[in-house]
């Protein structure tokens, strides 16, 4: 009976890789293991009951719900009834429960896992081409979601001191590492919005393990400060970063490699309270760092030799950090994952962890299709791309010995949404479409319901 259990996981594993082109003979096969993903199942939920909703089956309907633009988990349950009766099973029942108890059986180690073994064997796997000067180069970011009004949730992530009870949301802090070559998110932390130990440095310091030796952070000017620079340098790791507002440069100062750019001495500041003493004591009392300014922008890195990288190349090269941004705008607005919809903390950390999973598997499917057309990921559509596999995937099992040929078609439209060159553009954080005119709630809902607005 094990045995049949350990086929059929590794059938329906291979069912689920097949929805984002995992198929020999494609490029890139080897990003979604078969092998890595069915060891990683077994070491988490090694048995299991026969049952409608097994392991595999759950985080499946899990991935649709997350794609879908309905989101509900009635959704997601429809499409395993189709499914089912395609196959020629019987149809389950269309209540949610089993589906939504079996969500909650799903170990969320296990799916992190999952979504950090996708990000890390496609980062590893990538073109040699898509580096920077044959380094690989990492962008870090934070930001936020929003969740249900629960008690549960309020405990977990309390909503900000500035917003009335009963009229807030729990928000959480998210800070993430990507692949700056194929998007793909390498790493992420999760904290409460406010409180000790909850800031974008604290989380980072949560990941930093990461990071190897050779590796180049990208980043804004929040993460600008001597002991993040000074602990990254002990791991061999570059930076490239805008020098923080309360720094000021002085370009008359220091060591002169040219025009708006030079080496200066950064002296060790006082100990900062989330810093043991141990620690402080064994940071160095001075940085060397180069500054060099641009466009109005002063760029700090720890690469001080201008013979490997001139001030020109490193203005440029700071100008990408910006795909950050973009990349968590795809995965919040795109994705839908800026408010949640899980109603206690370990589920919205699991709807947070299948999200970011799913987000990697579609970025799988990007750079396959780039490598058949010889670009870059970057120079694909992350929204093109999932109209096109939600397009697409309704068929896949209907292919049978046409299966390559589909997936060569899918390949071909993906890498045809192409992301427009528009270099310099400015895009203001600003709003055309007016709101509906509805008034604010100021109340709780619940005091206020039979008042009429």
């Amino acid at each position: 009976m094990k045995k049949t259990f350990r086929n059929s996981t590794v059938n329906q594993i291979e069912k689920l890789l097949k929805g984002f082109c995992h198929s020999d003979g494609l490029p890139f096969m080897n990003f979604l293991s078969l092998e890595r993903f069915s060891e990683i199942f077994d070491s988490f939920s090694p048995t299991f009951r026969n049952r409608i909703f097994p392991p595999v089956i759950t985080l499946s309907a899990f991935i649709s719900q997350v794609l879908s633009s309905d989101h509900s988990c009635c959704d997601a349950v429809a499409r395993v009834i189709a499914e089912r009766v395609s196959e020629g099973q019987t149809a389950c029942s269309e209540d949610n429960s089993p589906y939504c108890r079996a969500r909650q059986r799903l170990p969320e180690e296990l799916l992190k896992e999952l979504m950090k073994e996708a990000g890390a064997t496609l980062d590893e796997q990538s073109n040699p081409q898509w580096l920077w000067k044959q380094r690989p180069v990492k962008l870090v970011d934070g930001t936020t979601v929003s969740m249900p009004d629960t008690l549960k949730n309020q405990v977990a992530y309390p909503q900000p001191d500035s917003q009335k009870k009963g009229l807030g949301f729990p928000i959480a802090r998210l800070v993430g590492i990507l692949s700056l070559a194929t998007g793909a998110l390498l790493d992420y932390a999760i904290a409460p919005y406010q409180g000790k130990e909850t800031g974008e440095h604290a989380l980072l310091r949560m990941i930093l393990d990461s990071f190897s030796s050779g590796d180049i952070m990208l980043g804004d000017r929040f993460y600008c400060t001597y002991f993040l620079i000074a602990q990254l340098q002990s791991m061999g790791v570059d930076v490239v970063f805008q020098q923080h507002a309360s720094r000021k440069s002085d370009f008359r100062k220091g060591k002169r490699l040219g025009i708006k750019d030079h080496l200066t001495i950064w002296a060790k500041p006082s100990r900062p309270d989330w810093m043991g003493e141990q620690t402080y004591l064994a940071m160095p009392q001075t940085l060397t760092v180069r500054e060099i300014k641009s466009k109005g922008k002063v760029i700090v890195t720890t690469m001080l030799d201008p013979m490997q990288a001139n001030r020109k190349e490193i203005a440029e090269f700071y100008t990408q950090r910006w795909l950050v941004e973009v990349d968590l705008r795809s995965i919040k607005e795109t994705l839908q994952m800026d408010v949640l919809r899980c109603k206690t903390p370990a589920m919205v950390r699991k709807e947070i962890s299948v999200h970011l999973l799913a987000y990697n598997l579609i970025r799988g499917v990007m750079t396959q299709a780039a490598i058949r057309k010889g670009i870059s990921p970057r120079m694909i559509s992350f929204k093109g791309t999932l109209q096109t596999l939600n397009a697409f995937q309704p068929k896949i099992p209907f292919m049978g010995d046409k299966l390559l040929t589909f997936f060569e078609a899918l390949l071909n439209a993906v890498a045809g949404h192409r992301v427009g060159n528009r270099p310099g553009r400015s895009e203001p954080r600003a709003v055309k479409r007016r709101p509906k005119p509805y008034p604010r709630l100021k109340t709780p809902r619940k005091k206020v319901a039979n008042i009429i607005f």
